[in-house]
């Protein structure tokens, strides 16, 4: 009884640890990947308690590799937007600019009525009120009203209601994505010279550049404080 006692206790602090080094982002997404290493991990760390015949040693071993293998891919991802692609897929747009996507909805062998429940979750009963749906690649539905049916602002009050597009990165923790710049209606030239008129002279020292629904671009700048301070075109 006790060393079962004891073996629970060191592979809870193990599991413990290996989920608090692998981050709060890891728990957020769960992506398919994410998922199966979850349960893998619970699988692992039931096994030697289990069976008293099963090393501990090596129950942490494979609980570790596990560790290894998800930081490892964790950080690839990041440095590859086709190899996270591949690992956790891409976001799927549903509806753009309200029409209805149906070849991809049976890609993704969603129905309509799917698409309903997700849009009343989201707050968009109605689809004619939505102008995108974008199933990300965790499975969650963002959603981005038309414009005359977003909540009013202080901003709203003061513009007059610009042409709605959907929010698309342009630069990534120095990367670029040519073909999201062309849809927003850039070129590359006319963002360096962005870039140069705020003393920017490589994308990687950008961490984020996107451009919002009025196709306006924001930058944020790596800073040596770790944090990414959006600066002023």
């Amino acid at each position: 009884m006790f060393i079962i006692l004891l073996r629970t206790v060191i592979l809870y602090i193990t599991v413990l640890i290996t989920i608090r080094i692998m981050g709060k982002s890891e728990l957020s997404k769960m992506s398919p990947f994410q998922l199966v290493v979850i349960f893998m991990i619970a699988e692992l760390a039931s096994i030697p308690i289990e069976s008293p015949d099963v090393s501990i040693i090596k129950g942490m071993t494979a609980i570790f590799t596990l560790l290894f293998l998800q930081v490892l891919i964790s950080y690839l991802s990041i440095k590859s937007e086709s190899f996270k692609n591949f690992v956790s897929g891409k976001p799927s747009i549903l509806i753009e600019h309200g029409k209805i996507n149906q070849k991809e909805m049976k890609a993704l062998r969603i129905s309509i009525n799917d698409l309903m429940e997700q849009l009343r979750i989201g707050n968009s009963p109605s689809i004619a009120d939505v102008d995108y749906a974008v199933m990300e690649s965790n499975g969650e539905l963002s959603i981005i009203p038309k414009p005359g049916k977003k909540p009013l602002t202080i901003d709203d009050m003061k513009l007059p209601p610009g042409g709605n597009a959907m929010p698309l990165v342009i630069i990534s923790d120095g990367h670029l994505y040519n073909s999201n710049l062309k849809t927003m209606g850039y070129d590359e030239p006319t963002l360096r010279g962005a870039l140069l008129q705020c003393g920017i002279s490589s994308y990687q020292e950008v961490f984020l550049a996107f451009c919002d629904e009025n196709r306006k671009i924001h930058i944020y700048c790596k800073k040596p404080n770790g944090k990414a301070e959006e600066v002023s075109l």
